[in-house]
């Protein structure tokens, strides 16, 4: 008897592993899992992680400072250039050359990563550009040129090589992209404040008719009980971004739209913990006044408020900090705030600027948990 309990377990056991087991290979079939390919396509995520930790967030200011020599073509029909010993410059490979030879123009201490526009200036005063370089980390560039015959000197008038390079001037400031990031997020912090604010101020009243022990009195109490609930539960079954697409088209893009989408999610989310903290409740205080022949309201307002508002702060806080996250992802959707900043930046494919928004969306979300979690730590 006992070796049979024994089997069926055993055969059970066997059947839940290879039923879990058909799951996990069909859930891995219809998710695309291509291990081989994240490996293979590593290189391609490169330069995104390379801009995510170099995020967009000084600057200086950069003039324009053309560079200047005389290159004459051919030798001896002009006194040649003397080369500058440092600061921005440019540098021949010879000081004169025969039409159609072909000579290197270096340039130094120039801006880095930044593009060099090179040109001759012939004898006339014409300009003919004849080329664009990268300068690279150190501000350098190498290029070769050709010495052609339109450059040639006339009347003892050498042209000249031109360069047109940006030059750092002045100290770091914080870069365009950091304050549309700060001003952005600011959007984002008071639409959730906004929404939070809103939302308590209409669930709180709304959360004692979904509360059993205050409402559920009676035929009328039970069928107000039953249907704030309802209410409640209907609204939570939305997601804020579903919310947030309908706002949008019913009133346009923008932190309008955003911000009341986050206000009827979280008056329903609210509501529910409002009601589930009113439930908790010492049943105590509310005999003893009931005892001494007091109302239902007076019963509300001095034996069920004073024991709800430590747990209501908490939720409101941390709701604050809950919709701060929520409206980063509204954004996307046309809510307006960082995310919509984000959005924008990703799909110009800037994603420097992207990365100064993520990393100030980490910091916000970081500073707003560890205040709620002090403000519900201070009133447990």
């Amino acid at each position: 008897m006992k070796d049979l309990s024994h089997l069926k377990k055993l055969v059970r056991n066997s059947l839940l592993f290879a039923l879990l087991l058909v799951v996990f290979v069909y859930s891995y079939r219809v998710t695309g899992i291509d291990v081989a390919r994240l490996v293979r396509d590593a290189p391609k995520a490169r330069n995104i992680v390379l801009d995510f930790l170099h995020p967009d967030l000084f600057r200086r200011d950069v003039e324009i400072v053309t560079l200047d020599m005389a290159f004459p073509i051919p030798c001896g029909s002009a006194p040649e250039a003397e080369p500058a010993a440092s600061g921005p410059r440019l540098a021949t490979s010879v000081p004169c050359a025969a039409a159609r030879e072909r000579f290197a123009l270096e340039g130094f201490e120039l801006a880095p990563n930044s593009t060099i526009e090179i040109r001759w200036r012939l004898p006339d005063g014409r300009l003919w550009t004849i080329n664009r370089v990268q300068t690279d980390a150190d501000g350098y560039f190498q290029v070769e040129v050709e010495a052609r015959p339109i450059a040639a000197t006339a009347d003892g008038v050498p042209s000249l090589i031109q360069a047109d390079a940006l030059v750092p001037v002045g100290p770091y400031k914080p870069s365009q992209t950091f304050d549309d990031v700060m001003a952005n997020m600011l959007v984002t912090i008071f639409m959730a404040l906004m929404a939070t604010t809103i939302a308590t101020l209409v669930a709180a009243p709304l959360s004692f008719l979904a509360a059993s022990n205050v409402t559920k009195r009676g035929c009328i109490g039970t069928v107000v009980y039953y249907g704030m609930r309802s209410v409640f539960n209907i609204l939570r079954s939305y997601e804020p971004l579903v919310m947030a697409v309908v706002f949008a088209f019913w009133l346009g893009f923008g932190p309008f739209a955003g911000t009341l989408a986050m206000t009827v999610v979280t008056i329903a989310s609210l509501g529910k913990l409002f009601s589930e903290s009113i439930e908790s409740i010492d049943p105590g205080p509310i005999e003893a006044l009931q005892a001494t022949g007091a109302n239902r309201i007076q019963t509300v307002w001095y034996a069920v408020v004073p024991q709800i508002v430590p747990d209501f702060i908490s939720f409101i806080v941390y709701h604050w900090d809950i919709n701060v996250r929520i409206s980063t992802i509204i954004g996307f959707v046309g809510g307006g705030g960082i995310g919509y900043y984000l959005k924008e930046r990703i799909d110009m494919l800037a994603y420097r600027q992207a990365a100064t928004a993520i990393w100030a969306i980490v910091i916000v979300v970081m500073a707003l948990d560890f205040l709620s979690a002090e403000v519900r730590k201070r009133l447990t």
